[in-house]
């Protein structure tokens, strides 16, 4: 009976095991398509920048010498480069920051019942869904110095005095650039935002205003705690978005007046691709990576914690 017993038992181990092997070929077999893409699309383009950024590399030679760290000595030395790092990062937070506040006020005006609400939800997702190019060469319209329709309608509601220059002045042409993205972006945190708020039970809200809770406490003790992980995501997105806008500062200013909307994107195809220089080009682009790892870290660090709470 004893001997039954082992030989059974050792048939459902083995069972059991043959079962978890084959659960775990399957679930392999399901991510390699997903990490067969994700190597291909940027593992290898990083991998070959990271050896362009490390070499001397140029269009014209045919053979690349190893020079080391020279490549990113040599960039930050350079003041336009200096420029351009400090205009990225005020132009992603300034941008970021507005999107959110934007996309949240949509996000609570597109869930109200009111009529025709499919077809405003369709006009709010226009901007973001037009070809970049389009958009940008009718902002460029918009902004032309001679014949700016912002500043027709500006002067005539007594909202503008003047006629100002927008993409010629240094310091109108950073907020043209900043608002020019944030009217393309907002509508995707306004979209985000309305699909985390349908995750939010109505019963929590309804109880809150039993309770006394104002809109605001509301908001933040209920609804950013449900939606924080959508949150994080999207907040994720619009960093990387942001931080690699090429399209928009150089087809509005190609990066003038005098460097003063030049940004990291904007300056690698400059220097890599229009003067040919692939090296230093791969090592501007490649300082887009430290400042971008950081922030990926916190806000999946933060999620993965919200996560197991």
């Amino acid at each position: 009976m004893a001997e039954v017993e082992l030989v059974t038992g050792g048939r459902a181990a083995a069972r059991r095991g043959t079962f978890t092997r084959d659960r775990l070929v399957f679930g392999y077999a399901l991510l390699a398509p997903a990490v067969l893409y994700m190597c291909l699309l940027v593992g290898v383009p990083f991998f070959f920048s990271l050896y362009l950024s490390l070499s001397d590399a140029t269009v014209g030679s045919q053979v690349a010498r190893f020079v080391g760290f020279q490549n990113f000595i040599a960039i930050f030395q350079d003041s336009t480069f200096r420029m351009a790092l400090r205009n990225t990062v005020m132009f992603t937070v300034i941008a970021g920051i507005c999107k959110g506040l934007l996309g949240t006020l949509m996000a609570f005006l597109l869930i109200q019942e009111v009529g025709g609400k499919k077809f405003i939800r369709s006009l709010i997702v226009l901007p973001w869904t037009l070809p970049v190019a389009i958009s940008a060469l009718a902002w460029k319209w918009m902004f032309d110095p001679q014949f700016s329709a912002i500043n027709y309608v500006g002067v005539r509601l007594g909202l503008i005095h003047g006629w100002p220059n927008w993409i010629g002045e240094p310091g109108l042409a950073m907020a043209a650039v900043i608002a020019v993205n944030v009217w393309r972006g907002f509508p995707f945190a306004a979209i985000v935002l309305m699909a985390a708020f349908s995750a939010v039970p109505l019963e929590l809200l309804d109880a809150g205003k039993v309770d006394g809770a104002t809109f605001f406490h509301r908001y933040r003790y209920i609804v950013i705690p449900v939606v924080a992980p959508i949150l994080f995501v999207g907040l994720l997105f619009d960093t990387v978005f942001t931080l690699s806008d090429l399209s928009i500062v150089y087809l509005l200013t190609f990066g003038g007046p005098m460097g003063t909307t030049e940004i990291l994107p904007t300056r690698a195809f400059e220097i890599g691709i229009q003067a040919g220089a692939l090296g230093r080009g791969a090592a501007i682009a490649l300082v887009l990576f430290p400042i971008l790892l950081p922030v990926v870290y916190f806000l999946l660090r933060n999620l993965r914690r919200r996560e197991t709470l």
